[in-house]
């Protein structure tokens, strides 16, 4: 008879019996630190693992996921939420390579495909929604254009029609209807906070919602929302269908908690409500996605949505140095809603973070540009080196500074300013004032006037071309029928443009002046576009010649996201330039976070509301905690913004009161 002998066994927070850890085939005390142990050895019951920046969140998860599967719960029991699908792929990948291909059996993916598998597999359960199994998908362009034909067809046999104001457009209302899904809220709530120039519509647009509704229905379609709506519908009216999705999977995991929207967060509440056995993983201090539903309350109070649900923190941080964790600790803690944490680091540094004052926007291009090309020449790498900003006109001039330089860089977040369609709209004004014969440009501003359509625009465009018409010469205009107006008033602009001897700035502030009532038309969001056709304004003040100013404003785009650049690596080396928003999760040597000034970043219009100005926060945190080993945080103080008419002259709040024992702080001079 074997011996037995007695192996003392530890007793977690909840009071359940652990396995010894020598019993493991992975060494888990060894790969963990003592937080992060806490939270793979967690057993039962709701958990909230708090993990700051760089603190291995995703190491947990992978550990928990392998510890859960060593202690012998089913594989196809566990489920595992992400944001991306490429992100649950890589967890489960890398579980199995510590553990064994039985990782690869859980349940992993976005809230998305979760919900669109499950629906697959309970078709017959869909019928008194209105579905079937076979529904189809409609991706954003499909579904856009589905609102697109409701909308015309709605506009024509409707009162609207006779309406001086403009219905919003196909992705306005495609908006409305998401946003008000994904936050549990009523459409006539968003556009009353989000679009309140279509308060007077909000009848029609909720009558062209639920028409919206019925075509989906009706024609067995789902767009992207639909898939968690039916599914959150589908547990709420099917006792049976709730009960089998709560057995099945008695181990639930959401990754990046604090970015789950308000529908997000019920499908969570109802999937774990049965067994509690619910493990959220996120940081309340980058909650920086509300423009996209996500809700920050939602992460706050977790842990009130369940009963015992214990709190682990992670505060080690393996990524920054600590006198930048000690600048981003005192910037966070300041916040008005937060948890009580402190990111320490093992990595001392003896480099503090610098905040420097440039005597205008030129020249902090000028020291950024100064600053890359030193690094370079000490041997970092450019794609170690990252310039981050709150929104992306905020980096115009410096693209500009960095192509003179002959520095390579890729922009992410949204377009460059070049590429945006309203600074297209801009720039095809002087291209054919530079080349009359620019078909391409005369067929773009052609376009934007009210009555002209494309066959009105290629006769303009064959009269040009040919000489029968000219920019001094417009007699044959006069037998075009429509928009003839509108182009004429174009033609004259341009033929005092093309006569006036006034410098570059002077010529782009008159096109600015008549293209603005035109893109005001043009775009439901004309406001947010303002800023990009002001820095047009701006940088062509410092050109002597229409031809320079286009030839340097010619920058090639790129094709690829952030992540996917640093994910695979690249033949050639790039500077990055991010917004903050498409920057989350990622890390470079040296950052520079520009435009740290009151009325950028933070922006004037988050003044408007606590939880706005509360974000802002956050987003300045999740900037500064990219860096590794050096940041630079800048702002230039003579600004002049022509949209609110304010001088933008100081520093911003999120600094206020950071003294010389977290940050060393530098004015520029030249030498």
């Amino acid at each position: 008879m074997k011996k037995l002998v007695l192996k003392k066994a530890s007793l977690d927070s909840a009071g359940n019996v652990q396995r010894a850890l020598e019993s493991y085939k992975i060494r888990y005390a060894d790969e963990l630190n003592a937080e992060q142990l806490q939270a793979v050895m967690h057993d039962t019951g709701a958990v909230l693992v708090i993990a700051g920046a760089g603190t291995g969140k995703t190491r947990t998860l992978i550990y928990r996921v392998a510890r859960l599967i060593e202690d012998r719960v089913a594989p196809e029991s566990i489920l595992l939420l992400t944001f991306t699908r490429k992100a649950a792929a890589e967890m489960l990948r890398r579980a199995s390579h510590l553990l064994d291909g039985r990782c690869e059996a859980v349940s992993g993916g976005t809230f998305h495909s979760f919900a669109h598998g499950y629906l697959r597999r309970a078709a017959k359960t869909l019928t008194p929604l209105g579905y079937d199994g076979n529904f189809s998908v409609l991706d954003q362009s499909d579904a856009e254009d589905v609102v697109n034909l409701l909308r015309s067809q709605f506009v024509e046999s409707s009162k609207s029609k006779d309406k001086k104001r403009r219905f919003p457009r196909k992705n306005t209302l495609l908006s409305i209807f998401s946003t008000a899904a994904n936050c549990q809220m009523t459409p006539e709530v968003v556009i009353k906070k989000e679009y309140p120039q279509f308060t007077d519509d909000i009848d029609d647009i909720k009558h062209l919602c639920d028409f919206y509704g019925f075509y989906k229905r009706k024609h067995n379609l789902m767009d992207y929302d639909d898939l968690l709506v039916v599914f959150l519908n589908l547990l709420r009216t099917n006792p049976d269908v709730k009960r089998d999705v709560q057995q099945k999977y008695r181990y639930v995991m959401v990754d990046e908690y604090q970015d789950t929207n308000a529908l997000q967060h019920e499908i969570v509440l109802t999937l774990s409500a049965l067994h509690e056995n619910v493990m959220a993983v996120g940081d309340d201090a980058q909650s920086i996605y509300a423009f996209r539903g996500a809700n920050f309350e939602n992460i706050m109070r977790f842990p009130d949505a369940f009963r015992n649900c214990r709190v682990i923190k992670l505060e080690e941080n393996y990524r920054s140095t600590q006198p930048i964790l000690s600048l981003t600790n005192e910037i966070i803690r300041r916040a008005t809603f937060r948890f009580d944490k402190e990111l320490f680091s093992r990595k001392s540094g003896s480099t503090f973070p610098a905040i420097i004052q440039a005597e205008n926007e030129q020249q902090q291009s000028q020291f950024i540009v100064q600053q890359v090309l030193d690094y370079r020449e000490q041997g970092l790498p450019l794609d170690d080196i990252a310039i981050l900003m709150r929104s992306g006109f905020h980096s115009n001039d410096l693209e500009i500074e960095l192509s003179r330089a002959n520095i390579p860089f890729q922009k992410f977040g949204g377009f460059k300013f070049i590429e945006t369609s309203h600074v297209k709209d801009i720039i095809a004004h002087l291209r054919v004032l530079v080349n009359p014969k620019d078909a391409v440009s005369w067929n773009r501003i052609l376009l934007l006037l009210e009555g002209v359509g494309p066959r009105t625009a290629n006769t303009v465009i064959d009269a040009v071309v040919s000489g029968s018409i000219t920019l001094q010469n417009t007699h044959n205009l006069s037998n075009i029928a429509r928009g003839d107006e509108q182009i004429k008033r174009l033609f004259s602009l341009l033929a005092r443009l093309e006569e006036s001897n006034g410098a570059p700035g002077e010529k782009v502030w008159q096109i600015i002046d008549y293209y603005r009532p035109l893109m005001k038309k043009k775009y439901d969001d004309y406001k947010k576009r303002l800023k990009d056709i002001e820095t047009v304004g701006s940088i062509a003040e410092r050109y002597r010649a229409v031809p320079a100013l286009l030839a340097d404003m010619a920058i090639e785009p790129p094709t690829e996201s952030v992540e996917e650049v640093v994910a695979t690596g690249s033949e050639t080396e790039f500077l990055t330039l991010s917004t903050i928003h498409s920057a989350k999760g990622l890390e470079w040597g040296a950052v520079f976070l520009i435009w740290a000034l009151d009325g950028r970043f933070p922006p004037v219009r988050a003044f408007e509301s606590e939880d706005t100005l509360e974000e802002e926060r956050r987003l300045f945190y999740v900037a500064a905690t990219r860096a590794k080993e050096r940041l630079f945080i800048s702002y230039p103080i003579n600004i002049f913004d022509r949209e609110s008419g304010m001088v933008l002259g100081k520093v911003s709040r999120f600094l206020d009161g950071i003294g010389e024992e977290l940050a060393e702080r530098y004015f520029l001079a030249d030498e």
